[in-house]
């Protein structure tokens, strides 16, 4: 059998199993919350996968080997620990438990809680483009590796690749994106060790490259076949500073993908440590394969590559393939190809959630609820794959698209690691900061590709787009009016003066600013638990809790970071709170409600009263992952499940029922 039967029968074994996915999936989804965010629902394992299969994408399968046939073994290390550790690693430990608190679905809605709806909507504009712009080229140049080795049309490859992916993301949205990522890696963890032991069989152990690396200066570890070896702290690419700023900062902290893999998270322990255990993951396996793949690239096909021959290093994955069985070189085509399809699929919800969370419900649907935002949410899907599938098959257009997607990615970044951590960053600072700095990304780009005029001699566009965003929005709030809580003079704890003045005044608060009062010393302390229980955007729930806070009736836990999100009811607050019968009462003082005990018995009965319970409240999966997440955090509930969440009632949580069984009879 040739190579192209087999690669065949291989893809269309891929291609079934992708949208069986897909199928099954499908029942998991009940409104636009599953269908986004899978209901919050997302287990570590999982989610480690996820996160994992997002980092072996097409981008890594041709840089981390490409890198070593360039420049050694330590420039591709750089850039995997850039990516890995700063990138990823980082952004779990110093940036998921807030994201995950903060309760917002994209990021350019945590862009309005924090600064303002002009902020959001520029945002939200150039993130759609971004990722579309990630997603065409991904597809495409997928597509153009497959066709290198087959001999295929580009035309119907490239159609055939993206109704595959189409086809599975539309049925089960982003349950069937997440089982599609643990397959992709799967298929990888099997495909990598397979390529590189059939490599060691042909030429030997790790030790022949080593000893056959052709470089004319320097060594296998900080030289490449041609002798460059990679500048440590020049502005310009590549260079180990420049791997830091594009491939940790830009790429993953201002990325909408990366915060839907942190939203969907099941807790904040999962959404911190899914992205901490992936980096591991990736680098001490997938990554460090590629490494030494490129280091049999470089030893063995010396003459292909450039500068001695007309091949780029970048193509070295697919070089080493003609060295091994046929069988070996399918699979392993496979799996960057399911490396592809991963990514993009991850691209596509990343754009299709800011396109109906930040657009569609916000300016057109505000009231809408979560299951009735399915059928939308699925048709601006097939829009912007439409509009995706005409970008592959247009001359340039994904090469620009993917050029430009830098610039609209990168200025977000400044503005998510200022506004968390720098509470003086202002609106009108975020605005024109990020405004100022996608624009004039744009422009260096543009004037690049048409080769009016190239600021690569000085320094990458990224570093320019870095320094002009982080210079105008520090110096733009620095001129400009905080908001309360900006102010240096304003303190979490406020004065015995403050106090008194406000005591003085009666403030008027309406039946939702009540309710949320309500919750909070029920023991829904979080944004993240109040906006999913209230079914709003973050942003109107973020409204409510500035003006309770501004005026003294909550506090915060912290003025940055998680803690920002996470609130406590003063004194005065629990004046505003009407008075409750005894019972009830009683449950507010135990941080209780009715609907806990509720949830409790349910849960106590069995999966049989679990249902019933479904069916009853018709609570949609956002509110009840927010009440369940509240009961395992007090220690009476307890979760598992690898999939969808299975949870049983703890030892405490059946004496709560205990207490409580008279109301939990007529609950």
């Amino acid at each position: 059998m040739g190579f192209n039967q087999m690669f065949l029968i291989l893809f269309i074994f891929f291609a079934a199993l992708l949208i069986w996915g897909g199928w099954y999936t499908r029942k998991w989804i009940n409104d636009a919350s599953d269908f986004i965010l899978a209901g919050r629902e997302v287990s570590l394992l999982i989610n480690v996968f996820g996160v994992a299969a997002i980092g072996f994408a097409g981008t890594s399968i041709t840089l981390v080997p490409g890198l070593v046939v360039q420049g050694g073994f330590w420039a591709s290390m750089w850039f995997s620990i850039a990516y890995l550790i700063g990138g990823l690693a980082l952004y779990g430990l110093v940036f998921a438990k807030f994201i995950r608190r903060c309760g917002a679905h994209t990021l350019p809605e945590w862009l309005e809680m924090r600064f303002d709806s002009p902020t959001r909507t520029v945002i939200t504009i150039t993130t759609i483009l971004g990722l579309l712009g990630i997603l065409a080229n991904n597809i495409v140049s997928m597509a153009a590796v497959v066709v290198g080795f087959t001999g295929w049309n580009l035309l119907i490859t490239t159609t055939v690749i993206y109704f595959v992916f189409l086809l599975f993301t539309y049925i089960g949205g982003f349950w069937a994106v997440t089982l599609t990522d643990f397959m992709q890696m799967i298929i990888g963890l099997i495909a990598l060790p397979l390529l590189l032991i059939s490599l060691m069989v042909k030429y030997g152990g790790l030790s022949w490259p080593v000893a056959n690396w052709p470089s004319p200066s320097g060594t296998i570890w900080d030289t490449g076949i041609a002798g460059w070896q990679i500048p440590v702290f020049s502005l310009k690419y590549p260079t180990v500073l420049t791997f830091f700023i594009l491939f940790a900062a830009f790429l993953v902290w201002g990325n909408n993908y990366y915060w839907l893999r942190i939203s969907s998270s099941r807790s904040e322990r999962t959404a911190t440590m899914s992205y901490v255990y992936a980096a591991t993951l990736l680098l001490v396996v997938n990554y460090l394969i590629l490494q030494f793949i490129g280091m049999y690239a470089g030893a063995a096909f010396k003459d292909t590559f450039a500068p001695f021959g007309k091949i780029s290093p970048m193509a070295a994955y697919g070089v080493v393939l003609r060295a091994v069985p046929t069988f070996i070189a399918g699979f392993a085509l496979l799996g960057a190809l399911a490396a592809s399809v991963s990514t993009a699929a991850t691209a596509h919800m990343g754009a299709t959630s800011t396109a109906v969370r930040d657009i569609y419900q916000r300016l057109f649907k505000p009231d809408a609820k979560a299951s009735e935002l399915v059928k939308p949410s699925k048709v601006i899907m097939m829009v912007l794959g439409v509009l995706v599938w005409l970008l592959t098959l247009y001359p340039g257009g994904p090469l620009y698209l993917f050029a430009f997607a830098n610039a609209w990615l990168g200025p977000p970044s400044i503005l998510v690691l200022l506004g968390t951590f720098w509470r003086r960053t202002t609106s009108t600072g975020a605005l024109w900061g990020g405004l100022i700095g996608i624009l004039f990304l744009m422009v260096i780009t543009l004037l690049d590709l048409t080769k009016v005029w190239s600021i690569n001699t000085l320094m990458h566009p990224g570093v320019a787009g870095l320094f002009s965003t982080l210079i105008f929005t520090v110096v733009i709030s620095l001129l400009t009016k905080p908001k309360y809580y900006g102010s240096s003079s304003w303190q979490i704890t406020p004065g015995v003066d403050e106090l008194t003045k406000i005591e003085q005044g009666r403030l008027q608060l309406n039946s939702r600013d009540i309710d949320v009062l309500k919750l909070i010393k029920q023991g829904y302390n979080t944004m993240a638990e109040i906006s999913d229980i209230l079914e709003v955007d973050s942003s109107i729930s973020n409204s409510i809790i500035e003006k309770l806070d501004s005026n003294r009736l909550i506090i915060r836990e912290a003025l940055v970071g998680a803690g920002f999100y996470t609130f406590k009811l003063t004194p005065l607050g629990e004046k505003y709170i009407p008075e409750m019968e005894d019972i009830e009462a009683q449950l507010a003082e135990e941080n209780l409600s009715f609907e806990d005990i509720r949830i409790l018995r349910a849960v106590f009965e069995g999966e049989e009263s679990l249902k019933r319970y479904f069916a009853q409240s018709k609570i949609n999966s956002l509110k009840f992952s927010a009440f369940v997440g509240k009961l395992i955090r007090q220690g009476l509930l307890k979760e598992g499940g690898l999939w969808k969440r299975k949870i049983w009632i703890t030892e405490k949580g059946s004496s709560v029922l205990e207490r409580y069984k008279s109301v939990a009879s007529i609950a």
